[in-house]
């Protein structure tokens, strides 16, 4: 059981929901088919039409792209046609069996037979195609007209085929829609957490553009002033801007040392609402239990930065739908379900377990096939 959960759990939802929409179509043709042999089938010959025609429309829906998805195209070319010609020859034969019967009985066996393959084939194969309503409306007339005892008779017939058809084409076709919608959803998803990632690039572009600028522009004027200076006989002003010169310099570099390790800083509370953000983009919802308070203010950067690195972790490395992020003052830990394999040498981790270190801190990674965890302690005085 174990397995079959860890399983259901590492599969994406447009993949859950494509199998589950699946399973569904084919359970209620397993359904109609069983429903059929109870009150029509009352000899083998019939019974084999009904097993015949359900089983080739499940084949049908089986290698349809929308719902099989990673179909492969070798066994779609052979199994899609066949699947049609059974549909079609189960049809055909019961339509030949209900004219030529001299029993009204069997005549109206072998016509329930047939409809129930015509119904199966628009549901399984009509609603794939091009011109699907122009095919249902073929199907009925033709069922009306090779059933239909009398005009008034193939009329009827052909009526109660069209709106069977129908119905099951438009079944088939919202349920297409539902599946392209959630592939859409979970598409929109990935693309909002790259433009996240992109917005947050072009901040720090902006952010090193503005220390950088601002510093070296003011350098190059100053070094400019301290050369005409330098060349009037003005040395000990020459002097004093080469001094701010220097100051400006040290000060540039240490504003980039500052944004490079933490974008000015890094903030504890802001990376908590910044992967609550993240991950909400991506389909999990972050629970935070306890308060950024607790932490102890000489520890609260390096939890930022695990915070940070956990996140990263949850995106890149799962398919997480539920996050814990658990803050005290003797330690955190951030949790996540769906992980796909095992951590193995990962850099972030091991350069957020060398910050860790640097302070007294360790850092403990648990994982397996349900959950992913990393467990933080604070050195302890």
């Amino acid at each position: 059981m174990s397995r079959l959960t860890s399983w259901w759990d590492a599969l994406s939802g447009p993949v859950k929901f494509r199998l589950y929409t699946r399973v569904t179509i084919q359970v209620a043709v397993l359904s109609a088919v069983a429903g059929g042999l109870s009150v029509s089938a009352r000899g083998p010959w019939l019974t084999v039409g009904l097993v015949v025609a359900g089983v080739a429309a499940i084949v049908a829906l089986e290698v349809q792209p929308d719902f099989a998805g990673r179909s492969r195209a070798r066994w779609r070319r052979r199994a899609l046609p066949a699947a049609g010609a059974a549909l079609a020859g189960v049809w055909l034969a019961f339509a030949l069996v209900a004219r030529l019967a001299d029993s009204d009985l069997i005549s109206t066996q072998a016509s329930i037979v047939s409809v129930f393959a015509a119904a199966l084939g628009m549901l399984s194969v009509v609603a794939f195609l091009r011109h699907k309503w122009w095919t249902v409306l073929g199907i009925s007339v033709v069922t009306g007209v090779v059933f239909g005892s009398s005009p008034f008779a193939g009329l009827a017939v052909a009526a109660v085929t069209f709106v069977i058809g129908s119905f099951v084409v438009a079944t088939t076709l919202v349920t297409v829609w539902g599946v392209r919608v959630v592939d859409e959803l979970d598409r929109a998803k990935g693309v909002e957490a790259e433009l996240q990632v992109a917005e947050e690039r072009l901040r720090f572009a902006r952010d090193l553009h503005d220390i950088v600028g601002r510093g070296f522009s003011a350098i190059a004027v100053k070094s400019e002033l301290a050369v005409v200076l330098s060349r009037s006989g003005q040395a000990e002003r020459a002097a004093v801007e080469m001094d701010e010169i220097k100051t400006l310099a040290v000060e540039s570099m240490g504003q980039m040392r500052k944004l490079v390790r933490g974008y000015r800083g890094i903030d504890l509370m802001g990376e908590v609402g910044g992967a609550r953000s993240l991950l909400s983009a991506v389909g999990c919802r972050l629970v935070v239990e306890g308060d950024a308070a607790k932490v102890p203010a000489r520890f609260h950067e390096v939890a930022a930065w695990a915070v940070r690195e956990g996140t990263t972790n949850i995106v890149e490395h799962s398919a997480a739908t539920s996050a814990i992020l658990t803050l005290g003052n003797a330690g955190m830990s951030l949790r996540n379900d769906c992980p796909h394999g095992t951590p193995g040498e990962r850099s972030g981790l091991r350069g957020l377990g060398e910050r860790l270190a640097a302070i007294g801190a360790t850092l403990d990674v648990a994982a397996s096939p349900e959950q992913f965890a990393l467990e933080i302690h604070w050195e302890k005085k």
